[in-house]
């Protein structure tokens, strides 16, 4: 019974942990982006924890899968998941956009898994989540209405580009791995999936970066809450919340990303938000709120 109840306890804790985690990678970004570039940081990231992951396999004496077609499934999850979304985060928060907004960009991930999964997984998008879906698309429009103007305009406007690739990978990547990777064992497939994303991140590192990091102990522990807290911990509370069935449930909580980030950023890094830009993000929250109210899990 007490076995039962410290289980349940756990599983309705999970959400909460890895909204938590999740919000806090805008901030690690943050800490140790000046230090190295966007991509070379991530190959560092990734390479270590693939590292680390391989370690894991090797002392629980777990093997790899041997379905050609279940890893090839799996290293697309991860490339979408990993490589598009993180890149696509790194790259905004370096040229510039400041963390909350980046994350309150990413934060629409549940109004476009919606839409992804109306296509590839046939669900049916109701007239009030229609509502909620462009309520959340006017909260954005007025987030960045007021960051592009003379006095608040600071960062590349391709800053976007990349913020926005990193919200449509987050989407398809969540739908990918329900429609296809539900089947894999966590650490062997996430080894899988970062192993895909390192040799892709890797290769544009080496190919458009100078790959030089300034190695101090700011960006050493940037990179390890990022290897620990977020590449093994939130990544693999991601992955057990999708095999459990409830892609919609967690796609819902990334609405709730945007507003821990921005206060995280407001107490570490003094980054304020207007009242026209606040009252996007609360457009933005309602917005997701009707999309995910009363889905069923995919």
């Amino acid at each position: 019974m007490n076995l039962s109840n410290n289980k349940t306890f756990w599983l309705m804790l999970m959400p909460s942990v890895f909204v938590l985690l999740w919000s806090t990678g805008f901030i690690g970004a943050k800490y140790g982006l000046p230090y190295a570039e966007p991509f070379t940081f991530l190959f560092y990231r990734l390479i270590t924890v693939s590292f680390l992951l391989y370690l894991i396999l090797q002392i629980m004496g777990q093997s790899f899968p041997t379905d050609k077609q279940l890893i090839g499934h799996v290293a697309v999850s991860g490339l979408l998941v990993h490589a598009g979304y993180l890149g696509g985060v790194f790259a905004a928060i370096k040229i510039g956009m400041p963390s909350g907004l980046a994350a309150l960009i990413v934060g629409l991930q549940p109004l476009l898994t919606a839409v992804a999964a109306s296509f590839f997984l046939r669900e049916i998008i109701t007239r009030l989540q229609w509502i909620g879906l462009f309520l959340g698309l006017l909260g954005v429009a007025f987030v960045l209405s007021e960051r592009f103007t003379p006095n608040t305009a600071h960062f590349d406007i391709t800053a976007i580009f990349w913020a926005t690739l990193a919200l449509f990978s987050i989407s398809l990547g969540t739908v990918y791995h329900k429609r296809f990777c539900t089947g894999m064992e966590l650490i062997s497939g996430t080894l899988i999936q970062y192993l895909a994303a390192t040799v892709v991140l890797g290769a544009i590192a080496f190919t458009t970066e100078t790959m030089v990091v300034t190695w101090n102990l700011s960006f050493i522990l940037a990179l390890a809450w990022l290897v620990l807290g977020l590449s093994l911990g939130a990544i693999s509370l991601l992955m057990l919340l999708i095999k459990q069935g409830a892609a919609a449930r967690v796609a819902s909580l990334f609405y709730l990303v945007p507003p821990v980030t921005a206060l995280e950023a407001f107490i570490l890094f003094d980054e304020k938000l207007g009242v026209f830009a606040l009252c996007g993000m609360a457009l933005t929250v309602i917005g997701v709120a009707l999309v995910v109210v009363k889905k069923r899990p995919l």
